[in-house]
């Protein structure tokens, strides 16, 4: 290794020394590059790998990646790299850079200006003149990629002076100037000669204050004209600068000169919002701009070298001076308020643009000044078009100044994707900053957002993007040729990104086999399914073994008509840790994410059960977690609701055998079948209404729009809408409590079917009791039946304690009791939510809540009830 090298960048030497000696693969560059990464971008993890793969072999390496570790949580990456490398440096690298930041360029020395002679001050003034234009010239030399570097050939100016928009450009640490700019400031404390020149003519008066208009035209200090530089220093952050002219100079020359002086203060404010804008971190829009003003200028240089030719050939006057300079006035004052507001109002990127392109409208009269102003814009926006070509043409974002409309907020690969990723992908990896978009592209930023995030998530897919034909983008103020680009690019990206989720992942096979099992569409599938886990189902969550139900699930899917399906097995089982109305109030409450794990209730797994469905990438963007979630919602009522009509029928089978009791014996069971055949109409109807008026139509909908679909977003929005109308309208949102009224309503059916079941072998009895009764005894026996059986026998106490309160009913009642209070208990429910249905169905006419009162009290049979409960109701409201 060359020790040149080590001398002249000590940081450098020692990266190289320690990735040969390691045979890593990355390279010196590399490395600072990654410790240079801005905070929102670094990842210490990968930092420290960077510090163990170059330092492979070496002493101490432990001891050195901990501290390390330690300096990255408190200090700079880059700090930390210097520390680390100071270990295995032969000098002390901090030292060496600190005398690095010391030295600087040398200043002017005075022995410049020795004998200051008007000849010597044209030479010295004509030496920056061709400074400045030579250094011009070499940019001018590419016009057609100004953006491509993004740095000026010219030397970077610092100064003592406050800078202007300190927050807009970086700071430099050194304070030496370049002699490319003058800025009117006193070079080693030389002052320039004043004579006594007010008994001179008037013409040789004029003859030196133009040659000072010069001076200060290309920002120098002049002898007789000398800018007011204390408001300045005072923090005046105007960029209008002040000249005074001595009193020597006849009056009327004043006057004429004062009108010229204002060119000098523009140029002064052009050149510092040049010099200032050329460093490798400031906003690419503002580095544009900057090169594209550097171009302009040129010709103002060429205007001044024009100008004093003239004087020297004593053709030039004050007055011709003013002639020739005013169209360049007119322009360069345009020129700076654009740059002026830019710095005032800490501009960039978008925003810049969008000031730049109002300044070419307001300029409408003055063509000149909106030509220049036009070419400005155009080469200042194209960083920008590039930056939006790439996103619009491959879905990359290459943003190093964060400036662009999009921001990519994900920076991990694919493959390390967190839970529930896909959910928030969409919505939350890029998202529109509105500040940063230029007015130009405001109509069309949601495009361009889409564009970008299908192209993404083609790539992702492993897909390779190719557009059509190849896209130039390119900004013009006078047409809408890239408002055209853009439309094209994203019907691009659109119709290849439905032609991969619809037919490469089959969305709609997906989609269907969702409803067969989470919207209980595959009828044989579900009883089946029913049958073989209910034993399993009944138990306490915590006994329920989820392998179990995963054995039964694949069973029951071979064996029944699902079989037939490619995606069954997509399809698990899971046990969610509450129940579905606790699941309504954690989501409408915005309480804590319901999926997390919580202490478990005292539930069956039957209020736990749910299906889960699982699918890979691209799909999930449309089949994520809050959309099964949705699914499972309404999965459980409907699988609550066929659980409690499977109850209800299975005790019309077992009490069924009542049919052969003598009719006085039978009298007694007579009101309990009424309750059942009440509770099993109400049921089966609520049922037929979520599945049949709500979930069907739905579903119909929502296959026509996917039908017409011309992008990835109108699906998401299709579908979402679907789970939202089918929630809303089975009563699973927070607009009501109806969700609450139908479980409660529910379980009162269970305790119901739990309770006869338990007075089963009673019926038994009851059945041998009316085969021995004789005709002539009829009413004895009756009468000892009844008797013995109030008791004896039907003095219940439920085995189970109640989970709710719903229930008021004492043990000792009797069976006749026991039953009017289960029918009290069932209509006061079933009424109090036929009257919320009512009152949700005409606050929102639209919805279909209605149908289902309809349906459960079709013959006016709780019409009376309703009436009082409503007059009820109303006479509290009253008095209230």
């Amino acid at each position: 290794m060359n020790e040149n090298t080590v001398t002249k960048d000590p940081m450098r030497g020692t990266l190289k020394k320690l990735i040969e000696h390691s045979n890593a693969t990355i390279s010196s560059d590399d490395v600072l590059r990654e410790f240079r990464t801005t905070k929102e971008k670094r990842n210490n993890r990968k930092l420290l790998k960077i510090l163990e793969i170059i330092s492979k072999g070496q002493p101490k390496q432990a001891e050195s990646l901990l501290e390390a570790a330690k300096l990255l949580e408190k200090k700079d990456p880059f700090y930390c790299l210097m520390s680390f490398l100071n270990c295995y440096s032969d000098t002390n690298i901090m030292q060496a850079m600190r005398k690095k930041d010391s030295t600087s360029t040398p200043v002017l020395t005075k022995t410049m200006f020795e004998g200051n002679t008007p000849d010597r001050m044209s030479e010295i003034k004509e030496r920056v003149v061709q400074a400045a234009t030579g250094g011009i010239s070499r940019t001018a030399q590419n016009n057609n990629s100004i953006i491509s570097t993004g740095i000026l050939c010219t030397p970077a100016l610092t100064t003592t002076l406050p800078t202007l928009g300190s927050s807009l450009f970086p700071a430099t640490k050194s304070t030496v100037r370049s002699d490319s700019l003058w800025e009117f400031h006193n070079i080693e404390n030389m002052q320039f000669q004043q004579n006594n020149i007010a008994a001179i003519p008037i013409t040789s008066q004029e003859n030196l204050l133009l040659y000072d208009l010069i001076y200060c035209l290309t920002g120098m200090r002049g002898s007789y004209i000398t800018p007011e530089l204390d408001a300045y220093r005072d923090g005046n952050q105007s960029l209008s600068m002040k000249f005074k002219i001595s009193d020597q100079i006849h009056t009327s020359l004043r006057d004429i000169a004062q009108e010229i002086l204002p060119l000098a203060s523009h140029y002064t404010c052009i050149q510092q919002f040049i010099q200032k804008a050329t460093f490798s971190n400031c906003s690419q829009v503002l580095q544009a701009l900057s090169e594209a003003l550097n171009n302009l200028i040129h010709d103002y240089y060429l205007l001044l070298a024009q100008l004093e030719s003239e004087l020297n050939a004593g053709n030039l006057t004050l007055h011709k001076m003013l002639f020739y300079v005013r169209p360049t006035l007119n322009t360069m004052e345009v020129l700076a308020g654009a740059v002026s507001l830019i710095v005032a109002n800490e501009l960039r990127g978008g925003q810049a643009l969008t000031l730049l392109f109002n300044q070419i409208s307001s300029l409408t009269g003055d063509e000149e000044s909106q030509k220049f102003m036009i070419q400005l814009t155009q080469r200042a926006a194209v960083p920008y078009m590039n930056i939006l070509q790439l996103w619009i043409q491959k879905g990359v974002i290459n943003d190093p100044q964060q400036e662009f409309l999009v921001e990519d907020n994900e920076v991990i690969r694919r493959e390390e994707l967190p839970e529930h990723y896909s959910a928030d992908y969409w919505e939350k990896r890029y998202t529109i900053r509105r500040e940063r978009i230029p007015c130009f592209l405001d109509k069309v930023s949601d495009i361009i957002l889409r564009t970008g995030k299908y192209l993404n998530v083609i790539r992702q897919c492993g897909k390779k993007v190719t557009p059509p034909q190849t896209m130039h983008l390119q900004f013009s103020p006078t047409n809408q040729n890239h408002i055209t680009v853009i439309q094209n690019a994203y019907r691009f990206a659109s119709k290849n990104l439905l032609e991969v989720l619809l037919k490469e992942n089959d969305l709609m096979g997906h989609l269907m086999s969702v409803k067969r099992y989470l919207l209980l569409h595959q009828g044989d599938f579900i009883t089946q399914f029913m049958d073989a886990c209910e034993d399993e189902l009944a138990k306490n969550v915590d006994k329920v073994l989820p392998m179990t139900l995963e054995n039964l699930l694949g069973l029951t899917l071979r064996l029944s008509s699902a079989k037939h399906d490619p995606y069954k097995d997509d399809v698990h089982c899971e046990l969610l840790t509450y129940d579905l109305v606790t699941q309504m109030s954690k989501i409408m409450n915005n309480e804590e994410e319901y999926w997390q794990t919580h202490d478990r209730l005292d539930l069956n797994g039957l209020e736990c059960f749910a299906f889960r469905y699982e699918v890979k990438w691209p799909v999930s963007l449309v089949l994520n977690h809050i959309a099964i979630s949705k699914y499972q919602m309404l999965f459980r009522q409907l699988f609550y609701c066929k659980h409690v009509e499977r109850q209800l029928c299975k005790i019309w089978k077992e009490n069924s055998i009542a049919k052969k009791f003598s009719p006085q014996a039978a009298e007694l069971y007579r009101s309990a079948f009424t309750l059942r055949q009440r509770m099993m109409n109400a049921v089966q109807n609520l049922e037929y209404y979520m599945m049949v008026e709500v979930i069907e139509p739905n579903w119909h909908i929502f296959i026509q729009n996917m039908n017409k679909v011309e992008n990835v977003d109108e699906v998401l929005v299709f579908h979402q809408d679907f789970l939202d109308l089918c929630l809303k309208n089975c009563m699973l949102t927070d607009a009501t409590s109806l969700n609450r009224s139908i479980f409660k309503m529910c379980n009162i059916c269970l305790k119901f079917c739990e309770f006869i079941q338990k007075s089963q072998r009673f019926f038994l009895d009851a059945e041998l009791t009316s085969m021995m009764c004789d005709s002539n005894d009829e009413d004895n026996s009756d009468s000892d039946y009844e008797f013995s059986s109030q008791k004896q026998v039907f003095r219940l106490q439920s085995s189970a304690p109640c989970k709710s309160s719903e229930s008021s009913m004492a043990p000792t009642d009797t069976f006749s009791e026991r039953v009017k209070r289960f029918d009290l208990e069932f209509t006061g429910l079933l009424i109090g939510l036929l009257k919320q249905i009512n009152d949700v169905a005409s606050d929102n006419p639209s919805d279909r809540f209605i149908n289902l009162v309809h349906r459960i009290n079709f013959n006016s049979f709780y019409n009376e009830q309703m009436d009082k409960l409503c007059a009820k109701d109303s006479m509290l409201a009253h008095h209230s």
